[in-house]
């Protein structure tokens, strides 16, 4: 039985995209704009030490993608959907407004991974809920809807970001908790728009076990798979917000005039920014490559973009930017530019991946398996930071680089091996109830 949505279309899209586009701009503005100052924070004002700051870092955003693991399933049983929208958010407010008090990050940290559980894995999964399995938007919708997260991403550092390095840390924090109120209430003025969950007695029917029948094994293995590569990339991937912020601060040279230095914040809006640059170039090549029966695999574009990241670390291992040697501002620039290129051939393109994959009946929960993947990798960049402190930069970066490379080499060989199943067997579309 499929699902009924609007007919009407809002940019050649269900209206629906455009609410869930909203609900995510806003609540990944809350959540980039606490992790744009949380690494200063702590080591400012809390005056952690860069090792227990980086351990910190990679632990809470580790859980903050453990998290949906429990919330995925939680939604996909018995919550639906959209409560689960509902409730996280509403939690992931009240987290963001603790951060305001020094005394209170380990629970406002706590009380926005539980929110996160909840929200994370859901969003996602209605996009895939608003489109028949055979729909040609399908695949692009996912890259549309990155570009939500990425408008969030960029709005976050010049707002909270500004607002935390001019008037004080705590009102960063607060205007990020607003911005994910705001998220809120999009999402429930419009949830007309959205595909209804199905009635809870339908969600019960179908046992965690059904996922390990024959039918669907070859599929399971190979995200898991998939899912282990990403834990190594993500190692590397998310120094982004940990060390590169402390290099930014210290290994670049941010003076534009005598009388004004770029505020290191800012250097993450770079990557949003050129994500809506980028992303309508990319997906309209790889539209018309599909049509002509030319558009990479998958996980051939996933490699490449292993690479390219893996190319934007290496950069810095050559520039340097120790303290006594301060890089331009611009090659800072260029980091970023590489660096974003090379994200939007993997992690779009992963999660919407796995969203087509999924057993009906299951989409929330494949999809936390694959933030299960970011839990494994930001644990571990977390752990590698506290590097930092004993490696020269060079030798730090180069290593990142090293390790983006290898998994473009793993992805390449995984497609060769794939490919097969991937162009014979489809995730099925029937539950095993059925």
């Amino acid at each position: 039985m499929s699902l009924q949505v609007p007919r009407k279309a809002w940019f050649g899209q269900p209206p629906g995209l455009t609410i869930l586009f909203l609900t995510e701009m806003w609540e990944k503005f809350s959540y980039y704009g606490m992790r744009a100052l949380l690494v200063y924070y702590m080591t400012k004002q809390l005056l952690f030490s860069q090792e227990q700051a980086s351990l910190v870092y990679g632990l809470y955003t580790a859980l903050a993608y453990l998290s949906p693991v429990f919330g995925g399933m939680l939604a996909d049983r018995w919550l639906g959907k959209r409560r689960a929208v509902i409730l996280g958010g509403a939690i992931m407010a009240f987290g963001h407004f603790l951060m305001a008090f020094d005394a209170l990050l380990y629970p406002a940290l706590l009380a926005i991974i539980l929110g996160n559980g909840l929200f994370l894995p859901t969003l996602p999964g209605q996009v895939g809920d608003l489109y028949a399995r055979d729909d040609p938007r399908r695949g692009s919708a996912f890259n549309v809807y990155y570009v939500g997260i990425n408008l969030g991403a960029f709005l976050a550092p010049l707002v909270c970001g500004t607002l935390g390095e001019v008037y004080g840390w705590h009102v960063g924090f607060s205007a990020a908790g607003i911005g994910m109120l705001l998220g809120l209430v999009i999402y429930i003025t419009g949830r007309r728009h959205l595909p209804p969950d199905p009635p809870r007695s339908e969600r019960a029917t179908l046992p965690f076990s059904a996922l390990w029948q024959p039918a669907y094994r070859p599929l399971l293995q190979l995200m898991t798979m998939i899912a282990g590569l990403i834990v190594i990339f993500r190692l590397a991937y998310e120094q982004i917000g940990n060390t590169i912020a402390i290099w930014l601060d210290t290994g670049v040279d941010r003076v534009l005039t005598a009388d004004f230095t770029l505020p290191m914040t800012w250097f993450f809006s770079l990557n949003p920014l050129l994500v809506f640059l980028i992303t309508p170039l990319l997906v309209r090549r790889w539209t018309r490559q599909a049509r002509d029966g030319r558009e990479p695999a998958a996980l051939t574009k996933m490699a490449i973009g292993a690479a390219v990241v893996g190319l934007s670390f290496a950069l810095v291992a050559v520039l340097g930017g120790e303290p006594s040697a301060k890089v331009g501002w611009l090659w800072a620039a260029l980091f970023f530019a590489i660096f974003t290129f090379g994200e939007l051939f993997i992690l779009p393109v992963g999660l919407g991946l796995f969203a087509r994959l999924a057993p009906v009946g299951f989409g929330a929960t494949i999809i936390a398996f694959w933030f299960l993947a970011s839990f494994g990798g930001n644990l571990l960049a977390g752990a590698v930071g506290t590097l930092w402190s004993t490696l020269s930069s060079t030798v730090f970066f180069a290593l990142m680089a090293g390790t983006c490379m290898f998994v473009a080499v793993l992805l390449l060989r995984l497609e060769r091996r794939a490919r097969p199943l991937l162009a014979s067997t489809a995730a099925p579309t029937q539950s095993p109830a059925d």
